[in-house]
């Protein structure tokens, strides 16, 4: 039994980055229901306990709120922004709207005496986010931070080990921010930080182990980080009782097929590759509404993977890949359920199975990314870019041909090799070509053209819901531009995408 920091969601938009940054600093954390039972708190015996932000205001009869009988469980808190001031109200303490609200980098002076501030700077940045303020403490505490239009900026009652702080350490405009957090985790939680991706293989292996037993475990696999980082902790863990399924629709990217094939050549697992692009062109053909190759090539999946999934006759277990993020995006707080997610599909209604096992469930991407790396995955794997299920069908704008697919793999690969070349492909988080369906004049030599647009697109984030197009540096694009037109036949026109998400998304279709 890993110490446990419990992290209780009333709707804020930094939750997961919340978990994330405990994450970080070795300490196991879950994101619960702010409605979560105190019975149930209580089994969990957490080392800590975190209040996120929310878009709420606590002094109204419809906001969340809480059972004052957490403060008495002698269990330290912390109080983020709207989590703040609603252990200030529950306590007794008064909130109002402010005179000023604060919005984005705020100058802030702190009192390095408290356990949360300790060995940081007196002065700095946060970033405030908050319409109402604490306008009057609850018994026996004191104000530790303050801004110009904010006198209680954090606050504490270090007898109760009860902190709160008005402003977002969590996000990275706050200056020192992790530090703050880390201070709460082990100058007041006491935490040991026996969170780390060596300890959880090692429990994850024997946990699989012990519920497979003999049982046979069948795993689609898509080639993606995910999926692959999957199958090697299940082949740790049962070996030969797994089959792999790779579907080759013939839309991954330039080589991927084949490197997918080369990475698991030496693993303890039954690997069936399936190569069906012609199945796929064939349904595809003429269709150039994105929803409807999305769906195409969805059933399609299903019935290829039916029909492999058929000769091996009734498995114990499906895996899936599923992450922490789509487990919290099913439905947390009270915050809008972003996706009810299932992993696979369509899958469970279409394979004679048992039971779907999902071992990474309680991981986020990057450390899906370090587990890989403790397994021994290949590292081109562990760092794969992220592709959507369909693949290049959406990156490619209007109907597919076998030879806009060999035309964008080819662009998209020396895009990706020259990102690589210049030392940008771990400071830009992801980044593609798109084959458009316009077409425009151009020269080469002495005669005209008329070929194909292609768009590049590269974005920074921290969490995919929004993005900022990336910076390339205009040396690194020209030579992007001019190996494309010169390698690749039937494009003479290169544009790069600068838009943010919102309002675009990162992918075009």
């Amino acid at each position: 039994m890993q110490e446990t920091v419990i992290i209780l969601d009333f709707g804020g938009q930094y939750n997961q980055l919340i978990a994330r940054r405990v994450r970080e600093c070795n300490v196991y954390c879950e994101v619960k229901n702010y409605k979560t039972p105190i019975e149930e708190i209580k089994k969990i015996a957490p080392q800590g306990i975190i209040f996120t932000g929310g878009p709420n205001s606590v002094y109204l009869e419809d906001s969340p709120h809480i059972d004052k009988e957490i403060f008495t469980l002698g269990v330290p808190v912390l109080g983020i922004c709207y989590g703040c001031q609603l252990m200030a109200y529950t306590l007794g303490g008064e909130v109002s709207a402010a005179q000023t609200r604060e919005y984005g980098k705020t100058s802030t002076k702190f009192d390095n005496d408290s356990p949360i501030f300790k060995d940081l700077p007196e002065n700095g940045i946060t970033w405030m986010s908050h319409t109402d303020h604490i306008s009057k403490l609850p018994e026996s505490f004191i104000s530790v931070a303050h801004s110009d239009n904010c006198p209680v900026a954090a606050m504490q009652n270090t007898e109760k080990k009860l902190y709160g702080i008005q402003f977002h350490p969590e996000v990275m405009h706050t200056e020192n921010g992790v530090e703050m957090l880390r201070n709460f985790l082990y100058n007041v939680c006491e935490c040991s930080g026996d969170w780390s991706m060596s300890n959880y293989a090692k429990t994850a292996i024997r946990e699989i182990r012990e519920k497979v037993g003999e049982g046979k475990v069948l795993l689609a696999l898509s080639g993606g980080v995910d999926s692959s980082v999957l199958a090697a902790l299940l082949s740790k863990a049962v070996g030969s009782k797994l089959t792999c399924i790779f579907v080759d629709h013939g839309l991954m990217r330039k080589n991927e097929g084949d490197e997918v094939e080369q990475a698991f050549a030496d693993w303890d697992i039954n690997f069936v590759r399936v190569n069906a692009k012609d199945k796929f062109l064939a349904k595809l053909a003429g269709v150039d509404d994105p929803e409807t190759k999305r769906k195409i090539i969805g059933e399609e999946f299903i019935r290829v993977f039916e029909a492999e999934a058929k000769k091996i006759g009734t498995v114990d277990f499906l895996a899936q890949g599923t992450i922490y993020p789509d487990v919290i995006e099913s439905g947390a707080g009270d915050a809008a359920v972003i996706k009810s997610h299932h992993n696979v599909g369509g899958l469970p209604d279409y394979v004679d199975f048992k039971e779907i096992i999902e071992p990474l469930r309680l991981l986020f991407k990057d450390e899906v990314r370090q587990l890989g790396s403790e397994l021994g995955l290949a590292e081109y794997l562990i760092r794969r870019q992220p592709f959507p299920g369909p693949g290049l069908a959406i990156r490619i704008i209007g109907d597919i041909t076998e030879e806009k697919i060999s035309l964008l793999q080819d662009a998209d690969f020396i895009f990706r090799e020259e990102i690589a070349n210049a030392g940008l492909d771990r400071d830009i988080h992801q980044y593609f070509a798109v084959l458009t369906s316009m077409r425009s004049v151009g020269v080469m030599g002495d005669s005209r053209t008329y070929d194909y647009t292609l768009a590049l697109r590269g974005v920074t984030t921290t969490d995919f819901m929004t993005a900022d197009f990336a910076r390339i540096p205009y040396d690194v694009l020209a030579k992007i531009s001019n190996r494309i037109v010169n390698e690749v036949a039937h494009i003479n026109r290169i544009v790069y995408d600068i838009t943010t998400k919102p309002p675009s998304t990162i992918e075009w279709e």
